[in-house]
């Protein structure tokens, strides 16, 4: 006899979904990039990558001085996209290319994230290039995949959309790190090569491998969004402000957009609050390894440290989302920021990997939640038929907040020869860009509907 599914759990599957922000097939499909990205995030980004640019890239040169040069490329991968994101999001509008560009500038990254596999001891300049345009492959992408956001759902529902992306996203991203973690610290479960006597090659063969997966990972889990996400219609004939060429129709529109912001105030001043406490959020993402490396924390407890990011970061994604439908998305926010402040004082005194486990519980609490409501809150506020120009530039005041914090982090090693001093630098990001957030008087459609209730 075939199985029966009972309406009610048909409809208690509904509800879930609804209230996950899933509820819809396009929905699942952009968040599905999400999932796709943050194996890059965690394993490149965050876990595994920077301590092989320390330990294997930077052999050849002093620990601070190979953290000092991962500060570097990150603050070079940010200053690159940063110039060229408002252009290409305007492109992209005008000629309806955002999956297109997404596509491409994914590529991009897919192929320099796989090309780490051919990175050797003392390879620090390769390491850096393939580094830098993963980075710029995956930031990029990044603007035409939240340039999508506004099209795809309505004010009700974007704060619950963007979260419960960033929750897969955390699931993803743990999964497969949780795999890499697996055949790093048991390659003869694998086949791999392990034991005593090995050449630099053998030894250093999962890490690649690990890095040749996200890659795959990458590009696979793409396909739904490309195949599923309608692609926003191009602007009508008569919305264009400029004939000929689209390359000369977005810089006549990217001056029109300039000089916009001023009647989108709040979405403007938004956008500088988030750049500024973002570098914090940033610099803890990108430098924590790193920092764990240098004190002394073992690379197993580190990547199993940001592993347990990924999966706390799971639900507390989704209970931002719905304590922005409670306090509101500013203030949701704002608490977020607060918890970040606490993290920075204890981060400055931890010295064993038990305390730097409980570290990567608070920050899984708030990173996910925090990002995702800024994301949903920028989408709130802005025309949706130039979001492509828009968060164009929010990613140059996304990617300069992924500047300053890296350069102040170098720079307060340079003087200080250890990161633990540059821990506490990072507070003045959180606490300048939450006065400012808290200062901006930002009213959505959606609250103000919350508001008639």
């Amino acid at each position: 006899m075939a199985d029966v599914v009972s309406p009610t759990a048909g409809t208690s599957r509904s509800r879930l979904l609804m209230t996950l922000g899933l509820h819809r097939p396009e929905l699942r499909a952009w968040a599905m990039y999400d999932w796709a990205l943050s194996a890059m995030q965690t394993v490149i980004m965050t876990a595994v990558f920077p301590i092989y640019f320390i330990s294997v890239a930077g052999s050849e040169v002093r620990p601070e001085q190979a953290t000092q040069r991962l500060a570097d490329a990150n603050t070079i991968a940010a200053v690159l996209i940063a110039l060229v994101s408002p252009m290409l999001g305007a492109l992209a509008d005008i000629q309806a290319a955002k999956k297109r560009y997404l596509g491409l500038f994914m590529g991009l990254g897919v192929a320099a994230t796989m090309g780490m596999y051919f990175i050797a001891h003392g390879d620090l300049l390769l390491a850096s290039v393939l580094f830098i345009l993963s980075m710029a492959g995956a930031t990029a992408s990044t603007t035409f995949y939240e340039s999508l956001l506004p099209h795809i759902a309505s004010d009700e529902e974007i704060d619950r959309v963007s979260t419960g992306a960033y929750a897969i996203g955390y699931f993803g991203g743990g999964v497969l790190l949780a795999l890499n973690l697996l055949w790093i610290s048991k390659p003869e479960w694998f086949g791999l090569p392990h034991g005593e006597g090995l050449s630099r090659a053998q030894a250093t063969l999962p890490v690649r491998l690990a890095f040749v997966s996200v890659g795959v990972w990458w590009l696979a889990f793409s396909v739904p969004l490309l195949r599923r996400v309608a692609e926003p219609p191009r602007l009508l004939e008569s919305d264009e402000s400029a004939k000929g060429s689209s390359v000369l129709m977005a810089i006549t529109r990217l001056g029109e957009t300039l000089r916009e912001l001023r009647q989108y105030r709040q979405a403007f001043l938004v956008m500088v609050a988030f750049t500024i406490y973002n570098d914090g959020i940033q610099t803890i993402i990108k430098m924590a390894t790193a920092f764990g490396t240098e004190i002394g924390i073992g690379r197993d407890d580190l990547i199993a440290a940001v592993l347990l990011v990924q999966f706390v970061g799971v639900p507390f994604a989704f209970a931002f989302g719905l304590l922005a439908g409670w306090i509101g998305t500013k203030r949701a926010i704002l608490l977020g920021l607060a918890i970040y402040v606490g993290i920075c004082l204890f981060g400055y005194g931890i010295t064993t990997a038990r305390e730097f486990y409980l570290l990567a519980i608070l920050v899984g609490m708030v990173q996910g939640g925090t990002q995702a409501l800024s994301r949903s809150l920028f989408a709130s506020l802005v025309p949706k038929h130039k979001s492509g120009e828009f968060f164009g530039f929010y990613s140059i005041f996304e990617k300069f907040g992924g500047v300053l914090g890296p350069l102040v982090f170098s720079v307060a090693i340079g003087q200080t020869g250890s990161s633990r001093g540059a821990i506490l630098w990072v507070i003045a990001f959180f606490v300048i860009g939450g006065v400012m957030l808290a200062r901006v008087p930002v009213v959505t459609s959606a609250e103000v509907r919350r508001s008639e209730l």
